[in-house]
C-alpha cells in the first residue's frame, strides 16, 4: 500500500468509525436545553410564562452513569424555572435495587422555589416498586395519586399524579376528586398513552415521558422505536381531543443504547395564558 493509499483507508476508516460510533457514544451526551412556550386554555393569567422544568426517562445504568445525572440535575437547579417535575423511568435494570439506591441520593439535590414533583415509570416498577415508591415518599416530591396547588396572588393551578399505565393503577379522578372542575389542572403520567384512557377529569395539560422522542429518527419515515399504542405520541406539544399533552425525548436509552438525530433533553414549558 503506498502513502497515498494509506492515508485515504486511515480517512474512510476513521469516518465509518465515527459514523457507527456516534449514535451509541456522542449524540447520548449531547444534551440540550429546550424550551416550549405552550398556550394552553383556562390558565389564570397570573400564571402567564410560569415555568416547568421537565425531567424524564433518565435510566441510570449502562452508558448513562451517575456523572451524567450529577449534570442534569446541577443544570436543572440552575436554569430558570418556578417548578421542577419529573415522569419516571429513573433506572434501566430489572429486579434490583442497586440502581434505585443510586440515582435518588441525585434526584433528592432538585431544587426549584414553588417544588419539585414526581410520579414514577414502568422501569421503576421492573427494578422494584416498594423500594422504588420508599426512595420517592422519602424524597418528598412525590405525587403520585397525590395533588398539590400553586397560587400566585389568589390565583391558582392544580398538579396531581398519575400511577404508570402499564404496572399501577391511573388513578385519575380520585386524585382529583376534590378540585374544583373549572381549575387549570396539570397531570403528570409517565406514559403518554395515558391521556386515551377513560377519566372524567377535565386535564388541562399532561406531561409525559416514556417514548424518548422515539430515539433513532429516520428522515422521511421517523421514529424507529415508538412503545406506545398511539403513534401520534412521539415528543413535543400534541393537542388530543381532551387535553393539552407534552412529551419529552428525556435523557437515557430503553431497549437500544443508541439516539441518533433525537438528542437528549431538558425540556423547559413556558406556559401562556
Amino acid at each position: 500500500m503506498n502513502r497515498r493509499k494509506f492515508i485515504k483507508s486511515v480517512i474512510f476508516g476513521g469516518g465509518g468509525f465515527l459514523a457507527a460510533g456516534y449514535p451509541v457514544f456522542i449524540e447520548r451526551y449531547l444534551i440540550q436545553i429546550n424550551t416550549y412556550k405552550i398556550q394552553v386554555p383556562n390558565l389564570p393569567q397570573e400564571f402567564h410564562n410560569f415555568k416547568i422544568l421537565h425531567l424524564t426517562d433518565l435510566h441510570l445504568g449502562f452508558l448513562t452513569p451517575e456523572s451524567i445525572i450529577e449534570y442534569v440535575v446541577k443544570k436543572s437547579n440552575i436554569l430558570e424555572k418556578d417548578i421542577i417535575v419529573c415522569t419516571g423511568d429513573y433506572i434501566n435494570e430489572r429486579n434490583n435495587t442497586d440502581q434505585i439506591d443510586r440515582v435518588w441520593p441525585i434526584l433528592n439535590k432538585l431544587e426549584a422555589k414553588s417544588g419539585v414533583f414526581s410520579v414514577l415509570g414502568n422501569h421503576d416498577h421492573w427494578g422494584n416498586f416498594e423500594r422504588s415508591l420508599y426512595c420517592l415518599e422519602k424524597s418528598g416530591q412525590n405525587i403520585r395519586h397525590r395533588v398539590r396547588s400553586i397560587e400566585i396572588n389568589n390565583s391558582r393551578i392544580w398538579i396531581g399524579g398519575a400511577g404508570d399505565l402499564w404496572e399501577d393503577r391511573l388513578g385519575i379522578d380520585e386524585t382529583f376528586h376534590d378540585v374544583p372542575q373549572n381549575e387549570f389542572k396539570i397531570l403528570l403520567a409517565h406514559n403518554p398513552d395515558t391521556a386515551d384512557q377513560k377519566f372524567e377529569t377535565k386535564i388541562d395539560l399532561m406531561i409525559s415521558g416514556h417514548t424518548h422522542g422515539g430515539q433513532v429518527l429516520i428522515p422521511l419515515f421517523g421514529p424507529l422505536i415508538l412503545p406506545v399504542k398511539n403513534k401520534r405520541y412521539s415528543s413535543g406539544y400534541i393537542k388530543t381531543g381532551d387535553t393539552n399533552l407534552f412529551i419529552s425525548k428525556g435523557i437515557g436509552w430503553a431497549v437500544l443504547p443508541i439516539r441518533f438525530n433525537c438528542l437528549p433533553e431538558i425540556a423547559i414549558l413556558e406556559l401562556q395564558a
